[in-house]
């Protein structure tokens, strides 16, 4: 596909004069801009021809109708790979952070200037992916995981990955089920990683959220002139994605003409863009994923059955993470580790009566969910480590009280934090490791000290220096 001549910007804000301003060097620079006034029209035009075509977003901090931060984190939500820069006030430091921190990749200081303008969205082109249409469902802080890096422990889970990892290695369509938010986006990396196809493209699009008129377009392309306002010839996701694999999340939502040049893709490996006279065969896997119980849908007639079988040959379900709740300490530390290679964020803990709390609250955002209120409480903690107190809105809907305390849950391990966020002693934290081990052990002592890395002789010594009884547990 040609790289596009013109870039694409949308400008949401209500001051003529700064629009013209700002739209008169974007050109120069060969950006054309859209204008929004407010935030309703900017979050509508997202589903517009032009909203699926957009390179980057500017929006003036005192933009009508919206919090410019929480006006971010929507326009993120539907868009993550979209970057979004804030035109804010000189001294609007404070301003500024929470936009950064609500996703905006840049910031600048009104009045802007042309330089200073052109030079951030160049680099926000840079960072784009120069798929047209095509927009990720979500960014990567990390490599994708592969099956053995999943953090599960649910029987149930580990039984669909362990169906996933055999299937991965065919061609066989994967279908994916799973409420909003439980990781199935991370199970189709996985699926990807494994395969044949994994040093081929993995492309991604969410169905739910492409306006149903241009699905067709933007799956399976289309020639110039096929419609009003198709000024080029577009190479659809499915011929880009030849060789590799297509992850269609929300297939629910596909229209039904969408349904049937699917369904020939997955018969025939055919597809025929918009207004071509010819077909084209492509090698392409497809995976699907569904947050609703499609079994209604077939039902109802809303969902092709020829469709569904199709992409049905290996099927999943992710359960909830309130079915698995055991993995909770483990997601959280993942996730506090990832967050700390973001700028602006640092290292940080976890208290196991925090932990605690996280584990007893039914999640029904599920992974997704978790990762959000972690990163909210990473934003604003002062302290090396997160406690209950950072997790206020948790506490409510659970019905606790902070100032009760919250009792460790089985398993969590070896509390490394006070309840007030700070460290133990280094003393105490090696004291209970001990114990923990000779616990574990049933009292071998030569297991307990080969498996902590030390001579017998210096664990007796540590017994004696710390007060631990030999039969400890």
């Amino acid at each position: 596909m040609a790289e596009k001549d013109t870039r694409l910007l949308m400008l949401v804000d209500d001051e003529p004069a700064q629009c013209r301003l700002v739209s008169a060097i974007a050109s120069r620079a060969g950006w054309r801009t859209i204008f929004a006034r407010d935030a309703e029209t900017a979050i509508a035009m997202l589903g517009t021809q032009d909203g699926m075509m957009l390179d980057a977003i500017i929006l003036d901090e005192w933009a009508p109708g919206s919090d410019s931060a929480a006006l971010i984190a929507e326009l993120k939500a539907r868009r993550p790979a979209l970057p979004v820069l804030l035109l804010t006030a000189i001294g609007s430091t404070d301003s500024a952070i929470e936009a950064m921190r609500a996703g905006a990749s840049d910031y600048l200081i009104k009045p802007v200037a042309a330089e200073r303008l052109i030079a951030a969205l160049s680099m926000a082109a840079e960072h784009s992916k120069d798929f047209g249409e095509l927009q990720p469902l979500t960014e990567k802080i990390t490599h994708p995981l592969g099956f053995d890096e999943i953090i599960a422990t649910a029987p149930a889970y580990r039984s669909a990955l362990a169906i996933a990892a055999k299937a991965a290695r065919s061609r066989a369509p994967v279908f994916i089920e799973g409420e909003g938010g439980v990781g199935k986006e991370v199970v189709a990396d996985a699926v990807h990683g494994a395969s044949p196809r994994a040093r081929l493209p993995l492309l991604k699009v969410n169905c739910g959220a492409i306006a149903p008129n241009l699905l067709d377009s933007v799956l399976f392309g289309h020639e110039k002139n096929a419609f009003t306002g198709a000024f080029d010839r577009r190479v659809g996701l499915v011929q880009q994605a030849d060789g590799g694999t297509i992850f269609l999340d929300e297939i629910d939502q596909l229209p039904t003409e969408t349904q049937v040049r699917l369904v020939r893709l997955l018969t025939e490996n055919e597809i025929q863009p918009l207004g071509s006279p010819h077909s084209y065969r492509v090698d392409v896997r497809v995976i699907s994923a569904c947050n609703n119980d499609i079994a209604e849908l077939l039902a109802s007639g809303a969902f092709r059955e020829d469709l569904y079988y199709r992409i049905n040959i290996v099927q999943l379900r992710i359960p909830p993470l309130r079915e698995r709740t055991a993995d909770i300490p483990a997601l959280a530390r993942h996730f506090l580790a990832r967050m700390a290679t973001q700028p602006g964020l640092r290292s940080l803990g976890i208290t196991d009566e925090a932990l605690s709390l996280l584990k007893t609250y039914d999640w029904p955002g599920n992974v997704r969910q978790l990762q959000s209120a972690l990163f909210r409480a990473a934003v604003l903690c002062d302290r090396d480590a997160l406690t209950a107190d950072e997790f206020p809105q948790i506490a409510a809907a659970v019905g606790r009280q902070l100032t009760t305390p919250i009792q460790m849950s089985e398993g969590i391990g070896v509390a490394l934090y006070e309840q007030d966020g700070n460290l133990r002693p280094l003393e105490e934290i090696e004291a209970d490791v001990i114990r923990l081990a000779i616990g574990h052990y049933r009292g071998r002592m030569t297991e307990v000290a080969r498996r902590l890395g030390i001579g017998r002789s210096t664990l007796y010594r540590k017994l004696a220096d710390l007060g631990i009884e030999s039969n400890a547990a």
